[in-house]
Order: structure tokens, then C-alpha cells, then sequence
């Protein structure tokens, strides 16, 4: 299952890196789901929460129903309920280490991929979301006192462009849906105990929460894998002057060039070998089975990492085995 990446409050799962054509032909059923976005996603209002329902990750909720969906459906499609890889990229990356902490979500998937989404969050309590909601509904003429009914009359796009709301609260803690944010769950280890293959760009900072997630993750039972990608192809050199930007690894972990706008049409053959070789570690990383300590891919044994091997998968010009110790954490977000 796919959780595409947009900050939160933009994106879709349609979109051309995320085709999933490549792994239908290898065997993979790719389930890109739209999840809500930015107010719509997390939301907390005392009377919305009055009505004892509904408490404010809805965005979350979207991709464990999606989950719930998949074990009910994918039998249908030629899927196994038994082999669910839930993965994302950005702020669906993000979403999938809260999936790690989400007790609903326990036992709905059996691996996890985050994608440039190394980034562990302080909650926020549904009280605070809730006074926050309520300043920000103010700025566009919505009173205290407003009840559930009158709220779900103002409209999408009322709520989606107001600047207090727009991006939404983030994962918030009501002490049921949500009980720890994955930041806790990790530290705490508590998270879901499954194989996680986790990364990042050397355009982009994050590698160094990208290791501390795959030591916390790979300290006991499952495996953790962890990717440092530096490939640039010839039609971006001249723009990746730092390396592969936020989102460029996408087209080559799903082999999309083909449709995916970043190629502009204009790969060459080695960019084509390339997401060939890329894609095929995440399809082993698909099929393996859930003990595995090793992904066999590319003509590599790619270990699970830990603190002592340090074992990282560099998808550079070559495709080998390094030290994560020996790769920087990438540049500042903005920087030149």
C-alpha cells in the first residue's frame, strides 16, 4: 500500500512516479490510496469531539481503513493478506512510522518502507488542537460556541486556504486512535515489530534520522535496511548540483520513467538499467520473508543494518555496500 508524500496538505496517489505497472509485472500489487489532507486530515474541534466519534487523525484513520480494506479485498486481485507492505514517501513516510505506533493498525501489514519521511514528531494533545482550531476558525468569522452541524457546512476549500488550518495539526493524540506518537514508540520500543527499509537522498537532509530509525527498529527481531541515494542522471546534473533532490529516488525504487514527469522523456539506456537494478531491491524487499535478515538484489547481499556493521545500500553511480558513518546527513533544506 502507498502513501504518497505533499507535506500533508497536497498530493495524490495517481501521480507518474507512483505507477505501479513495473511491480505488477514482478509480481507486486501496488495500492496507492488518497488519504485526507490538511485540516480535513487532522482536525479537533470540542464539538466535533463532544460527539464521541471522530478524534482528529483522520488522515491516519484513511490509511488504516485502507489497511483494513486490503485484508478484506486483495484476495480478490491475486494479493496475500499474509505478505502487506505498507510504504510511503515524505509525509507518507511519515505516516508509515505513525503505523508503527497505531494499535489499530497492528497486525494489518507485515513490512514497512519510509521514504525520505525520517522525521519523528511531537504529538499534539486533543486539547491543544483543539484550542488551536478554534483561534484559527476565528480569523475566518467562525465563533467559539459553533456547533458539529454548523462546522461541517463551511466548505472544503473555506477550510483548505485559511492559513491557520491549511496544513493541519499533525498526529494528534486523543488516548484512543492515537495513544504514542512514533517518536515515543521508537525510543520506548513499543513500535509494530516488522522489517522497515528506510532512507534518503544525499540532495536532502534526514540520513542521520534515517540511521537512528533503523537502529531503533533493527535492535530486536525484525530486520531494518537502510539506502542512501546519490544517482544523479545526465538531464539533472546541471540542477542537482547536491544530488538527487526530495522525491527523485521515486522513479527509479518504482522503475517509472516512463511516466513519471521528473524524466521529462529524456532517460538514456543507463538511466533505464539503473531503475531496473534500484527497483528490483524493493521488490525483494517485498517477497522476502519477514525474517529475513538480508536482501538478495542488484548482485548485492544487502544486510540488515545495525549499530555495529553500520551497513547502508549506496545507490550512487555504483550500487554497493558502504558504512553509513562515511555518508553525511545531506544539505539544509533550501541551501544552494
Amino acid at each position: 500500500m502507498w502513501l504518497h508524500g505533499g507535506g500533508a496538505f497536497l498530493g495524490a496517489g495517481h501521480l507518474g512516479s507512483y505507477v505501479g505497472t513495473t511491480n505488477a509485472q514482478k509480481g507486486i500489487i501496488t495500492v496507492a490510496i488518497n488519504y485526507r489532507l490538511g485540516p480535513m486530515g487532522y482536525f479537533a474541534h470540542p464539538a466535533i469531539t463532544a460527539e464521541g466519534d471522530l478524534t482528529g487523525s483522520y488522515a491516519m484513520m484513511d490509511a488504516v481503513s485502507a489497511l483494513e480494506w486490503i485484508q478484506e479485498n486483495i484476495r480478490s486481485f491475486g494479493g496475500d493478506t499474509d505478505n502487506v507492505t505498507v510504504a510511503g514517501q515524505s509525509a507518507g513516510g511519515v505516516m508509515v512510522a505513525g503505523l508503527l505506533a497505531t494499535p489499530s493498525a497492528n497486525g494489518l501489514f507485515e513490512k514497512a518502507v519510509i521514504q525520505s519521511g525520517a522525521f519523528l514528531f511531537d504529538g499534539v494533545a486533543l486539547e491543544d488542537a483543539e484550542k488551536r482550531s478554534v483561534r484559527a476558525l476565528k480569523r475566518i468569522g467562525v465563533t467559539e460556541d459553533t456547533t458539529a452541524e454548523q462546522l461541517r457546512k463551511i466548505s472544503a476549500q473555506t477550510f483548505s486556504y485559511s492559513g491557520g488550518l491549511r496544513r493541519g495539526f499533525g498526529a494528534i493524540m486523543d488516548g484512543n486512535f492515537l495513544t504514542e506518537t512514533a517518536k515515543d514508540a521508537l525510543a520506548e520500543g513499543t513500535e509494530t515489530d516488522v522489517p522497515v527499509l528506510i532512507g534518503t537522498n544525499s540532495g536532502e537532509p534526514g540520513f542521520d534520522a534515517a540511521k537512528y530509525i533503523a537502529a531503533q527498529t533493527g535492535k530486536e527481531g525484525a530486520g531494518a535496511f537502510l539506502y542512501h541515494f546519490s544517482y544523479v542522471p545526465p538531464l539533472r546534473k546541471d540542477e542537482w548540483t547536491n544530488g538527487p533532490i526530495h522525491s527523485a529516488e521515486l522513479m527509479f525504487t518504482f522503475d517509472s520513467l516512463d511516466t513519471s514527469g521528473w524524466a521529462k522523456g529524456k532517460t538514456t539506456t543507463a538511466d533505464i538499467e539503473y531503475a531496473k537494478r534500484m527497483s528490483s531491491c524493493w521488490v525483494a524487499f517485498y517477497k522476502m520473508p519477514a525474517d529475513s535478515k538480508e536482501i538478495s538484489c542488484a548482485g548485492l547481499a544487502w544486510p540488515a543494518y545495525s549499530e555495529e556493521s553500520q551497513a547502508v545500500a549506496s545507490f550512487g553511480d555504483s550500487i554497493r555496500i558502504g558504512r553509513a558513518d562515511d555518508f553525511p546527513d545531506g544539505p539544509e533544506a533550501g541551501s544552494d
